[in-house]
């Protein structure tokens, strides 16, 4: 579900950033006040789980892959506005270091992932769990269906995305530029994995980290509860210190992360341009397009945009690595100390600019 740049064009990436700007502003002025040394921990560690469940990549129908994305149990935890930050981060550190996702593509996966995601989740939650208590099942049972309802809706929204750009931009003859395969073709492509394997796999973390959160740390339930504030933003406070068992847990699914190397194949709409002239990509990226061969040479769009980036640490393979697996923990490693540092230092900024209080006399 990481669009690279290429399958979109620059105008279509534009409106996605033009339509994901409202929501990161207003979750900047929400989420200002809790950016302190006492909630970052809380926010990074859930940005840093977003970021290694997005490494666990699971075999699809049609021979690509998929993932969880944790959009469910962050708008949970930090309520809407605060997993629009986490996520978002996530996949920009995503997309900067490791090439997961495009540049120019952020606005479209912040967009599907982050915003429409968390709010769908958040969404669905509150109205299924209701006024129930915390300790409910119904409460599991809302967890799960939010998380797979969401990540199905963002899943969606990048079909939808995929679809329109042959119709919108080709050039004269009628080739497409970017994404190559209609509507009629990416919707399914992209639907039939995320309603089964990849929907099931958010269904089940979402509502299993419920349930754990339940008997174990029950107050991170509370601020999405019914009379609490939307969010961690008012009377929450967690340390490096009170949150390091789940700094615990991270660590070991980092370690577990070379699993998600398992599932050959590469995700739908994610294939890289050279793919497109060989004919082993080529056969690839037919048996999963409904056996709809693609376009005979490389959209021009998609091969001119395909390389506006390059990672440092491409596919998460640190090019002094000779063991994969390795590297795949290092780079997961690594993504999850840069997203602390991006929240210590969005810490330290929103320190500067809150206005000083005299003090009392």
């Amino acid at each position: 579900m990481h669009i690279p740049d290429g399958y979109l064009s620059p105008s279509t990436c534009a409106a996605t950033f033009a339509a994901a700007a409202p929501f990161w502003y207003v979750a900047s002025r929400k989420v200002g006040r809790m950016l302190n040394t006492k909630a970052v921990p809380l926010i990074s560690v859930v940005s840093a789980f977003s970021f290694t469940v997005m490494m666990f990549n699971l075999p699809l129908p049609g021979g690509t892959t998929g993932h969880a994305v944790g959009m469910g149990i962050a708008a949970i935890v930090l309520g809407p506005w605060a997993a629009m930050l986490a996520i978002s981060i996530a996949l920009l550190v995503q997309a900067v270091f490791f090439g997961d996702g495009g540049i120019l593509a952020f606005g479209a996966n912040a967009l599907n992932m982050a915003v429409v995601g968390s709010l769908v989740a958040y969404g669905l939650y509150r109205l299924i769990a209701g006024a129930s208590p915390l300790a409910s099942t119904r409460r599991v049972v809302a967890g799960a269906i939010a998380g797979y309802a969401a990540i199905n809706v963002s899943a969606l929204m990048a079909a939808i995305e995929f679809g329109i750009q042959p119709m919108l931009f080709h050039d004269a003859s009628g080739a497409p530029l970017y994404a190559p395969y209609p509507l009629s073709i990416a919707i399914p492509a992209m639907m039939i994995g995320h309603i089964t394997f990849a929907g099931l796999a958010e269904l089940i973390i979402t509502g299993g980290l419920v349930a754990y959160l339940q008997r174990y740390d029950v107050d991170l339930l509370k601020a999405t509860a019914p009379g609490a504030a939307t969010g961690v933003a008012k009377g929450f406070a967690s340390t490096w210190r009170t949150t390091r068992k789940h700094w615990a847990g991270l660590a070991a699914l980092m370690i577990a992360s070379p699993l998600g190397l398992l599932a050959a194949g590469t995700a739908w709409g994610e294939w890289g341009a050279e793919a497109f002239q060989h004919p082993e990509g080529r056969a690839e990226i037919a048996a999963a397009s409904h056996n709809i061969a693609p376009p005979e040479t490389v959209p021009a769009g998609l091969e001119k945009l395909s390389s506006f980036w390059t990672a440092p640490i491409p596919d998460y393979a640190p090019a002094f690595m000779h063991s994969h697996a390795f590297g795949y923990i290092l780079s997961a490693l690594v993504g999850g100390g840069l997203i602390i540092l991006t929240f210590l230092a969005l810490s330290a900024l929103a320190a500067r600019l809150r206005p000083e209080t005299p003090d009392a006399a």
